[in-house]
């Protein structure tokens, strides 16, 4: 048996605090998640944080050090690499000593491993413990890994005075510096699409390439929603000697965060589209790898490196993660907004979880909050509502943007402004008011509606890190913003990281009820109404362009309806669902058929 990892989930970044730390609190179990290196602001506060936390030494970098982002975002990585080697020594240590902490580490194990039967082993045999299993951990276990994720798009410019400074200064670029500067052998996440000078810029940096060993010390993971994309992007980066080692397939609604929308194409086609064309995906990577090391004068892999794919988006019960894994080859899953409720793996304060585990179905929403013009998965009742109305009534709308990441809107200002940003809607808000002689009172509230809507997701998400760990927060007073998938209205309660593993293997249920639809369904929904909604809302006069969109995205979902009747009449998985799961999807074919998509008419 090689070393791997021994969890067939791993969490996915969520946020920019989340899983700001998660790896301190879970790779040592072998547990994978990811960290947002977004805000480097955060960072170097979690730095202090844990430096203290563990008596290691801290040194501030400052914003006058030079490349700070860079340097913050680097150290900060080097420290969590330290702690979570620290800590997975004395577990395993632990391991070792304890027949009780043993027994405890196996209950948390998928039911199928290799690794856990052969732990089982040790204990039902009653070898001499400690050695024999010292040394069989030393060969098979190792840590989860401590991934790194990028948002492409949040790749701002930056200045000094007025001057620009040189793009690799860019957030998403310096980013990625520190990333590649640091001790991990990890992998950097790309999520929210391509962006071609940020990809070409992974060329500056050794470590993305094969070594003399045919090794890649670090890591390229893509965040994709469909095959076609995970193919231009993966080709575009094999063109430059860059190997996708994973692709994370995502649902497009049924996520957190924020909502990438795909034509109307349903996950379950999308992930059988990937299985069928693996292989293809692989080969025509390596060969254009191949041609770009060999005119780099680089060490040629002598077969193609190892590629995985992974399913994320919606997942809630046992049955739906074995089935991913087995129906479709899945290597992993993740599992993301359920981990919002489990304190020793993700950072939340107390009043938001809270506020999690007591919203229902009713509560999760998609919202129009982002500044990135983006659909955004949230959920009513956040503090952040109540601070932007407070400052609506007061007639200061807008948040005071201090740290700046989303200020990409270029339409007033050549060095960007943000669309939650005070200076941006009180733009906006004289517009308006100097067209208000042409307006009705019910369009002016909803174009004023539009405006205020946008959040300040820099703090908003940030702040719940500090909030969890008594740090003081400087500054506008803007609450707490939170981004679950709506598959966290089916989980009630806050749970241990034990109860939650266990639930994911099948051996423990935190469900609140039996009421759950399942994860494809959920997402068929929101699909469905998602085009009700584009329908509804779209004032304009149609184009060719947006009827051919909307007819093609009814076509998709009928396709991917008829891709579910037979392949839930075909599966041995969900006996217990299966029945209402077929009347649901004969519901939903009825209802797409249904809608009615405007023609357009001829002059």
């Amino acid at each position: 048996m090689t070393t791997k990892n021994v969890h067939t989930f791993h969490i996915p970044v969520m946020g920019l605090a989340y899983t700001i730390d998660s790896p301190i609190r879970v790779a040592h179990y072998g547990i994978s998640s990811v960290i947002s290196i977004t805000d480097d602001e955060l960072i170097e506060k979690m730095r202090a944080f844990y430096s203290r936390k563990f008596s290691l030494p801290y040194q501030e970098i400052t914003q006058k050090c030079h490349d700070y982002r860079a340097e913050r975002i680097k150290h900060y990585l080097n420290l969590v690499d330290t702690i979570v080697k620290d800590k997975f020594e004395r577990f395993k240590n632990e391991l070792a000593e304890s027949k009780t902490a043993l027994e405890n580490y196996i209950s948390l194990l998928p039911n199928t491993s290799e690794f856990k039967n052969s732990l089982q082993k040790f204990i039902d045999e009653g070898l001499a413990i400690k050695e024999n299993v010292k040394s069989y951990l030393a060969e098979h276990f190792v840590p989860g890994s401590i991934d790194v994720n990028i948002m492409t798009k949040v790749d701002k410019e930056n200045y000094d005075k007025n001057e620009p400074l040189p793009v690799e200064f860019n957030d998403a670029h310096a980013s990625l510096r520190g990333f590649a500067q640091s001790s991990l052998r990890s992998s950097v996440v790309l999520s929210a699409g391509m962006n071609p000078r940020l990809y070409s810029y992974f060329e500056q940096f050794p470590v993305f390439y094969p070594n003399a060993d045919g090794q890649l010390q670090k890591k390229i993971i893509l965040k994709v929603s469909d095959f076609r994309s995970a193919m231009i992007q993966g080709n575009f980066l094999a063109k430059k000697g860059l190997w996708v080692s994973e692709y994370r397939i995502e649902s497009g609604l049924n996520c957190g965060g924020h909502a990438f929308a795909t034509d109307g194409f349903l996950m379950g086609p999308i992930l059988e589209e990937f299985k069928a064309k693996k292989e293809q995906l692989i080969q025509s990577a390596h060969e254009l790898m191949v041609k770009a090391l060999q005119a780099k004068n680089l060490p040629l892999p002598t077969k193609p490196f190892d590629l995985k794919i992974t399913a994320q988006g919606g997942v809630g019960t046992a049955e739906e993660h074995e089935f991913l894994l087995q129906h479709y080859d899945m290597d992993a899953v993740g599992w993301g907004s359920p981990f919002l409720l489990v304190p020793e793996a993700t950072s939340v304060d107390e009043a938001t979880r809270t506020l999690l585990a007591k919203a229902q179905e009713k509560d999760f929403y998609l919202s129009d909050i982002s500044p990135l013009g983006v659909l955004f998965n949230t959920v009513k009742g956040m503090s952040n509502d109540l601070w932007k109305q407070k400052r609506i009534d007061e007639n200061k709308a807008g948040s005071a943007c201090p740290k700046k990441f989303l200020a990409l809107n270029k339409e007033y200002d050549p060095q960007g402004m943000c669309t939650a940003s005070k200076k941006y809607q009180d733009i906006k808000s004289a517009e308006l008011e100097a067209q208000k002689d042409q307006l009705s009172e019910s369009e002016i509230q909803q174009k004023q509606a539009k405006i205020f809507e946008k959040s300040c997701l820099c703090v908003g998400l940030a702040n719940a890190s500090y909030l969890e760990n008594e740090m003081e927060v400087k500054g506008q007073q803007q609450g707490v913003v939170i981004c679950p998938g709506p598959n966290l209205a089916y989980f009630n309660r806050v749970v241990s990281l034990a109860d939650m593993v266990k639930h994911i293997y099948g051996n423990a249920n935190v469900l609140a009820d039996n009421n759950r639809p399942h994860m494809f369904i959920k997402e068929l929904k929101m699909y469905v109404d998602y085009l009700k909604n584009e329908l509804d809302t779209f004032t304009d006069d149609f184009t060719p362009a947006q009827l051919k969109k909307w007819n093609a995205f009814k076509s998709n979902l009928l396709s991917g309806i008829v891709y579910y009747l037979d392949l839930f009449a075909q599966t041995d998985f969900f006996t217990q669902e299966k029945k209402r799961i077929q009347q649901q999807l004969g519901w939903y074919k009825a209802e797409v058929n249904r809608i009615e998509i405007p023609v357009l008419e001829q002059v």
